[in-house]
């Protein structure tokens, strides 16, 4: 027997409110007073029926192969990789804009009500949540102290702030630097209630997005706020990347020093119990610094640019992830 009229429209109707509208199957039924299950069917009907027509497409700037082969080396969950069509001028964070609205588009995807998000600094970061348009409600906080080398209200804790007011929830800042001259101060500093407040929220993360830094001149926060017998000293241990002011050397294992005393950051086991950690990363500059944080382990998701993964990729760093001790 054929649809009738009235019923086709039904389906067309629930079609718009459930593909355009981003409108749960739930939330429909409610609203029309009908079954999960008959919104359902009427959501296939109109698949069947060629009131909706599904293409699986790719943005041009996303390189789907390079995505794919990302994600299965380094047993990501999730892998964007943009292909920008511009010479990298080997600046510290090219090709950042670009970057920003995949990644915001995959932070707006994993978040759920009640979640935890947080934001480590960086400028890549600030960039993904000046694109965010919608958040759930879910409080945000803050994962690093600011650069030493600007002010307290900076940009990081600006950003924290947006995404806390699109989700309509609590925002939780860190009011301190990232990194501090010695332990005891630092130790002080984690001891005031509003910074120690903020710092246990960061137990129950449900999702991290973080910045890579390279060990280098320009290409790292950390790297730029120590001295420079300092930098030489964590070169000559082998580091060669940093995120959220964890150390790396070149095969993905952590570095670890006295620096970790001294700064007011996510620690390592923190991640690790994160359901989701994002890095947000690209250009020559930080090649080497990415295939690191990618052997580490601690990401389920990154999102770069096509030259870097395939640097990533290359067989010379084919060697398998080892486990952090």
């Amino acid at each position: 027997m054929a649809d009738s009229y009235a019923e086709l429209l039904l389906a067309a109707s629930i079609a718009k409110r459930f593909y355009l509208e981003n409108v749960s199957k739930v939330d429909i039924a409610q609203e029309m007073s009908l079954s999960r299950f008959k919104v359902a069917r009427l959501l296939e009907m109109a698949v069947d029926r060629g009131l909706v027509r599904i293409d699986v497409t790719f943005p041009a700037a996303i390189d789907a192969e390079l995505s794919g082969s990302l994600a299965r080396r380094y047993e990501l969950k999730h892998a964007i990789v943009v292909d920008p069509h511009q010479e990298d001028t080997g600046g510290p964070e090219p090709f950042t804009e670009l970057l920003a609205f995949p990644a915001a588009r995959l932070v707006m995807d994993l978040l759920q009500e009640e979640d935890v998000l947080g934001l480590a600094w960086g400028r890549a970061v600030t960039a993904v949540v000046r694109v965010l348009t919608r958040l759930p409600p879910c409080s945000v906080v803050q994962l690093t102290g600011v650069d030493p080398q600007r002010p307290i209200t900076d940009k990081s804790v600006e950003a924290v702030s947006l995404a806390a007011s699109l989700s309509g929830s609590a925002s939780h800042p860190l009011y301190a630097p990232l990194v501090l001259p010695n332990d005891l101060t630092a130790t002080v500093l984690r001891s005031q209630p509003v910074i120690a407040q903020t710092l246990d929220r960061l137990d129950t993360l449900s999702t991290a997005v973080l910045a890579v830094g390279a060990w280098g001149p320009g290409l790292s926060t950390v790297h730029d706020a120590l001295s420079e017998p300092d930098q030489r000293h964590h070169a000559a241990m082998g580091v060669v990347a940093e995120m959220g002011s964890l150390l790396f050397d070149a095969e993905g294992t952590l570095v670890r020093t006295d620096l970790g005393d001294r700064v007011i950051a996510v620690n390592a086991d923190q991640l690790r119990r994160t359901p989701e950690t994002i890095a947000v990363v690209g250009g020559r500059a930080k090649a080497q610094a990415v295939r690191a944080v990618l052997k580490s382990g601690l990401l389920t998701g990154i999102v770069t640019d096509a030259a870097t993964a395939r640097a990533a990729l290359a067989p010379a760093f084919d060697a398998s992830r080892p486990r952090l001790s």
